[in-house]
C-alpha cells in the first residue's frame, strides 16, 4: 500500500497537485505549469516526501500526456479516475465551492480510499502511432461527409435534376462537377465531349455518367438567380472533396504499413470481417495488449458489449448497456460483425440463430460482436490465426 497519494487536476496550461498521507492530511498543494521543467520539479518534491507514492489524474490524454510520460519514465504508478467520477465524488465532501485545489484533493483522496482503480500503462510505439493515424482518418471521413452535404445543398439550389442523378460519394460524379456545373454548360458540351473529358481523367463508367448528366441538363432550361457564383462554389466544394480523398488514401497507406509492423497483425487480420483499417482501430483502442484487461469479459465491458444489471427492489434481471465504454472499439466490433455476415458462414449461422430467438437485427449483431470479441481474445492470447473449425489433433 502506498505511503502517500498525489492527485493532479489536469488543465490545458496549468495543473494543480495535492499530496496527502494515509490519514488524508495535505502534505503539499501546488499549482504548476504544464511544462517539463516545472513538472520534473513537482515529481522531485513529491518523491522527497516518500518514494512510495501513487499518482492519480482525471484525464489520460491531451494536456495530461506530458505529465503521464514523465511519471512513466520515472517508474511511478499512475491511476486514472474519470472526470464524471470526480464530479460526483466531490459532492460528498464538505463545502459547495469548486476550485482546482479541491478537485486535486478529491482525486488524491479517492485514489486513497478506492482499491479498484486500474493503473495506466504506456502504449507501445506502434499502437500510439496507429491511434494517431486512425483518429486523423476518422476526422477526415467526417469532414468529407460534411463537405459532400454542403456540395449537395449548393448544387440543389441551381441544378436539382443533376443533384438527384449523381451519387456524390463516388469519385466520378465529384470529378464531373469540377468541370461542368450548370445545365447550359452540359448541353453545350454534349455527352460525347463530357465522356472524353472524364476518360482523360480516368473516371470509371464515363459513358453512363456523361449520359446521366446530359439527360438532367435537358430537363432544366431555366437559369436561376446567382447561378454563376453558385457554380463557382460547387467547383470549390468538389475540389475540397477530392483533396480529402487524396489525404484519406495517403493515410490508408500509412495505416496499412504501420499495422503490418504489429506482432499481432496477422492474427487479428485473420478473423473474417476484420480488415486492415478495422484491425488498426482495434489495436489503437486496446493498445494491442490483452494483459491489460485480464479477461475477455473485461474487454467486452470496455467495448460496451457486456450488459450491466440495473436492479432495484422487486425489479431484477434488468440488463442495460453500460454508460461508460469505448465508443470507437464498439464501432469497430459492430462494423466487423456486419462485414462477417457476408464472408463467414459461422458468423451468419450465429446471427440467424439469434434472430430466430426473437432478437432484432441490432441486438443480434451486438450479440455476434460479443461472440467475435471472445474469439479474437482467445486468438491473441494463444497467438493462433482464425480457423473455421477446430484443428484436428492426431491420436496420442
Amino acid at each position: 500500500m502506498p505511503e502517500i497519494w498525489a492527485g493532479v487536476d489536469i488543465g490545458k496550461t496549468h495543473h494543480h497537485a495535492v499530496v496527502i498521507d494515509a490519514e488524508g492530511k495535505r502534505l503539499l498543494s501546488r499549482r504548476v505549469q504544464n511544462d517539463e521543467t516545472e513538472l520534473l520539479a513537482l515529481i522531485g518534491d513529491v518523491l522527497e516526501i516518500s518514494r512510495d507514492a501513487l499518482w492519480a489524474v482525471d484525464l489520460n490524454h491531451g494536456g495530461a500526456a506530458l505529465l503521464i510520460g514523465l511519471l512513466v519514465s520515472h517508474g511511478q504508478p499512475v491511476a486514472y479516475l474519470t472526470g464524471l467520477a470526480i464530479h460526483r465524488a466531490s459532492a460528498t465532501y464538505r463545502g459547495e465551492g469548486k476550485t482546482d485545489a479541491k478537485d486535486a484533493f478529491v482525486i488524491a483522496d479517492q485514489a486513497r480510499v478506492r482499491h479498484d482503480l486500474g493503473l495506466l500503462r504506456p502504449g507501445d510505439e506502434i499502437a500510439v502511432d496507429l491511434r494517431t493515424l486512425t483518429t486523423r482518418r476518422l476526422d477526415l471521413i467526417f469532414d468529407r461527409t460534411r463537405q459532400i452535404n454542403r456540395l449537395r445543398a449548393q448544387l440543389l439550389e441551381i441544378f436539382p435534376a443533376l443533384e438527384r442523378s449523381l451519387e456524390l460519394t463516388n469519385h466520378g460524379p465529384v470529378m464531373l462537377l469540377t468541370g461542368f456545373q450548370t445545365p447550359a454548360a452540359i448541353r453545350r458540351a454534349g455527352a460525347s465531349r463530357i465522356e472524353t473529358w472524364l476518360r482523360n481523367r480516368k473516371v470509371r463508367g464515363a459513358a453512363t455518367l456523361a449520359k446521366s448528366a446530359v439527360e438532367a441538363a435537358r430537363a432544366q432550361h431555366t437559369v436561376l438567380p446567382g447561378e454563376e457564383l453558385a457554380a463557382a462554389m460547387v467547383v470549390r466544394l468538389a475540389k475540397g472533396v477530392m483533396a480529402l480523398d487524396e489525404e484519406i488514401a495517403e493515410l490508408d497507406t500509412l495505416i496499412e504499413a504501420k499495422f503490418r509492423e504489429h506482432p499481432h497483425a496477422e492474427v487479428i487480420r485473420s478473423l473474417p470481417g476484420m480488415g486492415t483499417k478495422l484491425a488498426a482501430e482495434f489495436i489503437a483502442a486496446t493498445g494491442g495488449d490483452m494483459d491489460a484487461f485480464g479477461s475477455s469479459d473485461r474487454l467486452a465491458g470496455f467495448a460496451g458489449l457486456a450488459p450491466r444489471p440495473r436492479d432495484s427492489g422487486r425489479v431484477s434481471g434488468n440488463m442495460r448497456r453500460p454508460r461508460r465504454y469505448h465508443r470507437g472499439l464498439l464501432r469497430t466490433m459492430y462494423l466487423s460483425a456486419m462485414v462477417s455476415l457476408r464472408c463467414c458462414p459461422a458468423s451468419k449461422a450465429y446471427y440467424d440463430r439469434k434472430r430466430s430467438e426473437g432478437k432484432g437485427h441490432k441486438r443480434a449483431l451486438l450479440a455476434l460482436a460479443r461472440r467475435r470479441l471472445n474469439v479474437l481474445w482467445a486468438m491473441i492470447r494463444d497467438g493462433e490465426c482464425f480457423h473455421s473449425s477446430p484443428p484436428v489433433t492426431g491420436a496420442a
